[in-house]
């Protein structure tokens, strides 16, 4: 009934067991379209379960007329938005082509991707790099300003970065800068300033000893020590890369995918593969910029959310007490009080990341579906929070709960298929 394992149980020990003993190390930038063979022709990637365009955020939208312009598959943004209204263009989730992707999660298969490979389950993930902030493309912005960043992203920082971890030879090891940035205060979703403080530290002699000329070496250094969630694509594609050698596993309730796309929550569960259990998405409550309030705020969307899946974000509060005021969720104690509620539906702690501020105990470790059923405790996702209209961009930060429906849709379909109920 669960292959080799004897219970529900063990079949999740046996997960997390994968996740505890994976070794991601991040070993190149590429071109999408080179280790993605999807995207080799009109095809645009999205964050979340698959959606249709009509059924798109406004910045969702936005950032498929951004990545439309980018390509070159139009001239302007209006031709761009014809090709997209009429199907010319194909979309694609991140997560079906082993990728993941911030906010809209749009990639196109000329942006530079992150490879991160678990070396102890021989699969690799990609992630676009972190554009910044301000008017940027995963908030819906399609400015010549953002085109010509991507373009320099492209021709600049991703072959720069690609060259130095050449120079370096064995990659970076992930999950050395997580176990490190975890202790200086990051959660690794809405904060990743010490693991970006980190990476900069780590790649800097590498760049300098590349072929690249002296302005460029200088002006990606920059960005790279200005861009304080750089860290985040590096994290979200080594949360993707373990989970998806975790559920190789294919059994138990273990969630190996949380994610939205602003019409739609998905989740996967390791027993039933590929299938994704949705429910209508939640817009994120917080604390906004001067100028903005909640009538703004567009519903979640992104990818990110495989970084709660693998047990960080909102899950490790915790560790980052200095990021609980910016997403408006109250002070230490509150932040304690929401990492001890996820471990409530958690099965155990991962041994990688311990956390000082927690009695210095591992990031929580293993989503138990079952236990999000039995407690009726939702995921707690904290997040960035954009406009509803494409272009504005952030607007703030708060936290989100994925919705129990998810949960609920995942354990019944795998008690269908374990004969434990009939199908009705």
């Amino acid at each position: 009934m669960y292959g080799q394992y004897k219970t529900i149980d063990e079949a999740n020990r046996a997960v997390i067991d994968k996740v505890v003993s994976s070794s991601p190390f991040l070993v190149d930038v590429v071109p999408a379209k080179s280790v993605i063979e999807e995207l080799n022709g009109k095809v645009i990637l999205h964050a979340g379960p698959p959606i249709k365009w009509e059924n798109m955020t406004s910045p969702m939208q936005g950032s498929c007329v951004g990545a439309t312009l980018f390509e070159g598959w139009a001239n302007d943004a209006d031709e761009a938005r014809k090709m997209l209204e009429n199907g010319e263009i194909e979309f694609i989730p991140c997560h079906h082509v082993n990728a993941v992707g911030p906010m809209g999660g749009i990639t196109s298969g000329s942006m530079p991707v992150l490879v991160v490979e678990n070396r102890d389950g021989g699969n690799r993930a990609y992630c676009t790099m972190n554009e910044g902030i301000g008017a940027v493309l995963r908030f819906g912005a399609y400015s010549d300003d953002v085109i010509n960043r991507l373009k320099w992203f492209r021709d600049i920082l991703g072959p720069t970065i690609a060259k130095a971890l050449k120079v370096k030879g064995d990659g970076l090891n992930v999950n050395v800068a997580m176990a490190k940035a975890i202790t200086m205060g990051d959660e690794f979703h809405q904060r990743n300033i010490a693991g970006s403080l980190i990476f900069l530290k780590d790649i800097t002699p590498y760049i300098l000893q590349t072929d690249v000329n002296e302005k460029d070496k200088l002006d990606v250094i920059q960005f790279l020590a200005d861009t304080d969630q750089f860290f985040l694509n590096i994290a979200m594609a080594t949360g993707k890369v373990v989970m998806d050698t975790a559920r190789q596993i294919q059994h138990g309730t273990v969630v190996t995918a949380m994610c939205r796309n602003g019409y739609e929550f998905g989740i996967r569960i390791a027993g039933m593969g590929d299938e994704w259990f949705t429910a209508p998405v939640n817009t994120p409550q917080g604390l906004f910029f001067t100028g903005y309030d909640q009538d703004m705020a567009c519903p979640d969307m992104g990818d990110s959310a495989i970084t709660e899946t693998f047990g960080v974000g909102g899950f490790a509060m915790i560790a980052a007490p200095g990021v609980t005021r910016f997403v408006g969720a109250g002070g230490m104690d509150d932040a304690v009080t929401t990492s001890n509620e996820m471990m409530e539906i958690c099965i155990d702690h991962n041994p990688n990341f311990s956390i000082p501020t927690w009695d210095f105990q591992g990031a929580t470790l293993g989503i138990d579906a079952r236990k999000v059923v039995e407690t009726g405790i939702e995921p707690i996702i904290n997040t960035g929070i954009a406009h509803k209209e494409a272009g504005v961009g952030q607007i703030g930060a708060g936290t989100v709960r994925a919705p129990l429906a998810c949960f609920e849709k995942a354990i019944e379909a795998y008690a269908v298929k374990l004969g434990l109920i009939d199908p009705q």
